[in-house]
């Protein structure tokens, strides 16, 4: 039985080559932690924040991520679609999620504000009812993606097939009919 902690924070600390105790972690701060290419791998965090703290290319395998919230943090790389999926419940705030992978995951009514997306991939996803606010969503992949009644219209540099994703009552802005266009090759003007 994992070790339940709850209630604390952690600062600064380097989790690279000391990973962190396996236990279930309930209402915790890691405030400027470096778990990069680090293992989180089988760890619970139930309302939890992640405040400028380092994930990219973290092992989260089986990781339960419940209600956490990740604030301006750098998470690049990771697969999120090795987390334990059946309680997974996030959102991001002003967070580098480049090149990480959300393939086939559930996340409806997912938040990410004044996040860069560069390259994340989407494919398979049930997004409904998300909101991707000011968000980089450039070289992001949507493919076969659910983003019915999503809202992406503050977005930027997406890229989205609408014969490959379904789209019904996503909201879009004029800035983001090149997007949807872009297989077409047709040139939109204001």
């Amino acid at each position: 039985m994992a070790d339940f902690i709850c209630d604390r924070t952690f600062k600064a600390q380097d989790f690279t080559k000391t990973r962190l105790k396996r236990a279930e972690y309930e209402n915790c701060r890691f405030e400027g932690c470096d778990f990069s290419d680090g293992f989180l791998d089988n760890q619970h965090f139930m309302e939890c924040t992640f405040l400028e703290c380092n994930l990219s290319n973290a092992n989260v395998v089986n990781t339960i991520f419940k209600e956490v919230r990740f604030e301006h943090c750098k998470m690049m790389g990771l697969k999120f679609e090795t987390c334990n999926a059946l309680f997974i419940d996030f959102g991001f705030l002003d967070c580098t999620l480049n090149y990480s992978s959300f393939y086939g995951l559930t996340l409806k009514g997912l938040r990410m504000v004044d996040s860069k997306l560069i390259g994340a991939d989407f494919t398979d996803c049930n997004l409904t009812q998300s909101q991707f606010v000011r968000c980089n969503l450039e070289n992001a992949l949507f493919q076969n993606t659910n983003l019915s009644q999503a809202d992406v219209s503050t977005s930027t540099n997406m890229n989205i097939d609408p014969e490959r994703n379904v789209l019904s009552n996503c909201t879009f802005s004029m800035e983001n009919l090149p997007g949807l266009l872009a297989k077409y090759k047709i040139k939109v003007v204001s």
